[in-house]
């Protein structure tokens, strides 16, 4: 049984007096303590996908299950499941402090040792301990991401769900943060399950990889089969053709 189960799964919703259909009938699955990738062009829906699994976006057909049982996004759900948005400064609230931000979530699930606990978050994700009481405005864009990874892992889940975490930064702090998802995975035992529109970052991160387009899965693909350029659909290598350069340069 796989930890995260998406079966025949369709998003639709209204948008301008017109229905859009952002996800048609996408399945896949994710084991326990891997990294599986979603990627493609902008409103491919990969990151639907996530908002989905969230509640946050409305599910019209097929089923999401999260370790054998069927989604349910209360306060059991976000123990089991965080996410890390895209723009780190949207993500936090400009007028909490670091300290605010990090503790909240354990105040809501009646967790103690707060002060411990946000320390070590902190620490844990390279972070001084004196970080706890500026703003987000006081810290670079690496740091604030740093900070929303930290506060996703207040709770400690099982499950980081990954939206674009490094395309708003810049090209030498997306590495750092990368490689600080990676350890973290690796430490914690966790499963993430990220959206990208780059293969480089998914090639760098991610055991399997679905290529969506236009709503619909097109290509499931092996880290291998990327690494070797082994695409069966002339989308999915048109993709990895426009993020070559980039992978070559992550494994140099």
């Amino acid at each position: 049984m796989s930890l995260i189960e998406i079966e025949k799964l369709s998003v639709t919703f209204q948008a301008q007096g017109r229905e859009v259909r952002a996800v048609q009938d996408v399945s896949f699955n994710v084991e326990a303590r891997e990294s599986y990738g979603l990627v493609g062009e902008s409103g491919s829906g990969k990151s639907t996908i996530l908002r989905a699994i969230c509640g946050m976006a409305p599910v019209s057909a097929g089923a999401i299950r999260l370790d054998g049982q069927p989604l349910n996004a209360g306060h059991g759900f976000a123990r089991q499941v965080q996410m890390v948005f895209q723009d780190p400064y949207a993500s936090l609230h400009p007028r909490h402090t670091i300290d605010r931000t990090l503790s909240e979530p354990l105040a809501i699930h009646g967790i103690a040792e707060s002060d411990r606990r946000v320390v070590k978050a902190l620490t844990d994700v390279g972070l001084p301990a004196s970080f706890r009481f500026r703003y987000p405005h006081q810290l670079s864009g690496g740091q604030r991401q740093r900070v929303a990874i930290a506060r996703a892992l207040m709770l400690e889940p099982k499950i980081l769900l990954l939206d674009e975490p490094t395309s708003a930064l810049d090209a030498s702090v997306q590495a750092e943060v990368l490689n600080l998802l990676s350890a973290l995975r690796e430490d914690r035992g966790l499963t993430f399950l990220m959206v990208s529109h780059d293969l480089a970052v998914i090639d760098h991160m991610c055991d399997r990889v679905l290529v969506m387009q236009h709503g619909r899965a097109v290509e499931e693909l092996a880290r291998a089969d990327l690494a070797n350029a082994r695409m069966k659909t002339d989308y999915a290598r048109s993709l990895f053709e426009a993020s070559a350069d980039r992978m070559l340069d992550a494994t140099t």
